[in-house]
């Protein structure tokens, strides 16, 4: 079954050479294009996709508030479009439900590889990134605030060891090699927390380690 992809981006040139590239892909569709946020979350609505790739700054609406919305009334996944890899805006991304962000000068084959891990339910950050970026999340957001760690009492010993070693942003194999268990197992782990927690993602799994204590801005 193919993956459904929105190509959202006020620059027509952009959205016709992502939608060009990715339909060139077996397993790929690309449903619908948009030229801003308007139009993208009409898109996501009347065509279902497992996919939106979104710019962050365009006009009548702009990114940020397309993904809240997106977010919250689909099971789309997000991933922003930015030209800095640091745009302040892919904070506040991550925080409305974003699984992650490319850059607009992305290689083809990195493109591909980012719409499949997305549509699989997997995050678009590389682990220094995800680290990076979390950490100056919370340190600009709740500096002077104590953090909490009652909302993990849900979880077992073991899936709050999983949370850990995630977010200071090892993959899944590494986690089986540092816990001695399969690495099904730790899928298993990883999808517990996500359910329990009420999580999208490991993106937003990383961001509450982060808000909970449970990791601290600069640990390892």
């Amino acid at each position: 079954m193919s993956i459904r992809v929105v190509v959202a981006d006020d620059q027509e040139l952009v959205r016709s050479g992502f939608s060009m590239i990715l339909e060139a892909q077996p397993d790929i569709d690309v449903v619908a294009e948009a030229g801003d946020g308007v139009a993208a979350v009409a898109a996501v609505q009347r065509h279902t996709p497992d996919v939106l790739l979104l710019d962050i700054r365009m006009p009548r609406m702009d990114g940020l508030e397309a993904a809240r919305l997106v977010c919250a009334q689909s099971a789309c996944r997000v991933v922003m479009l930015t030209t800095f890899d640091l745009d302040e805006y892919v904070y506040e991304a991550l925080y409305a439900g974003a699984s992650g962000f490319l850059l607009k000068d992305v290689r083809r084959d990195d493109l591909v590889h980012a719409v499949r891990v997305v549509a699989a339910g997997d995050s678009l950050l590389a682990p220094s990134v995800t680290r990076r970026l979390v950490a100056d999340i919370i340190q600009r957001r709740r500096a002077g605030s104590a953090p909490s760690s009652a909302r993990l009492d849900v979880l077992t010993a073991r899936e709050e060891e999983t949370l850990r070693l995630l977010a200071r942003g090892l993959s899944n194999a590494e986690i089986a090699r540092t816990l001695f268990v399969s690495e099904h197992t730790v899928k298993t782990h990883v999808s517990n927390v996500l359910s329990k927690l009420g999580l999208r993602d490991r993106v937003q799994a990383v961001i509450c380690a982060y808000e909970s204590g449970v990791v601290t801005p600069g640990s390892n």
